[in-house]
């Protein structure tokens, strides 16, 4: 996991996902999350999830959204990592949150949440990020915990049946909802 070499902010450039960029992204979240090629990183959802993780339509809708931004993450001119933002009111929404799996342990992560949460506290005016997280992915959430996300035990149930977020392979996964107030 920390054999990539470390970056920093001033590895990579942040913009505005675009429509041109659907495809790359689809493919970016599928290799973060889903089966062998998301094997190679740390954030895998391939033991408990199958299936697709998103769609062309799904990542069409964040980068369409008026209330809200995906952020592409350039290195070297090529998309590695992405992240949602949504102003939902007092509060922003975090999600979608992808890392290619050859870049993780680089410390890029720190750097987008970083960015993002400086992004939302400057575009909306929030005081909170929110974001969900599977509550069986207890290393994820150790990883958002030191980054002072607080774990507040609220539960959402996940889709079960609605293909389009995965083929659950356990019967006990729900959404916990993690909290950083933006100071």
């Amino acid at each position: 996991m920390d054999t990539a070499p470390r970056l920093s902010a001033n590895d990579v450039t942040f913009r505005a996902a675009t429509d041109a960029d659907v495809d790359v992204l689809v493919s970016l979240v599928e290799s973060a999350y889903r089966g062998d090629s998301s094997r190679a990183g740390w954030t895998t959802e391939a033991d408990i999830l199958q299936g697709q993780r998103t769609d062309p339509q799904g990542v069409r809708d964040v980068i369409e959204s008026p209330a809200g931004k995906l952020l592409a993450v350039e290195r070297d001119g090529e998309v590695v990592a992405c992240c949602q933002l949504e102003h939902r009111g007092d509060h922003a929404y975090f999600g979608m949150f992808a890392v290619s799996p050859a870049l993780q342990g680089a410390g890029l992560g720190k750097v987008i949440m970083a960015e993002a949460e400086r992004t939302a506290r400057e575009a909306w005016g929030v005081r909170e990020m929110h974001m969900t997280v599977i509550s069986v992915r207890e290393d994820l959430i150790a990883w958002y915990e030191r980054r002072g996300y607080r774990r507040t035990g609220k539960m959402t149930p996940f889709p079960y049946g609605d293909e389009r977020f995965g083929l659950p392979q356990r019967d006990d996964l729900q959404f916990e909802l993690l909290v950083k107030p933006l100071g």
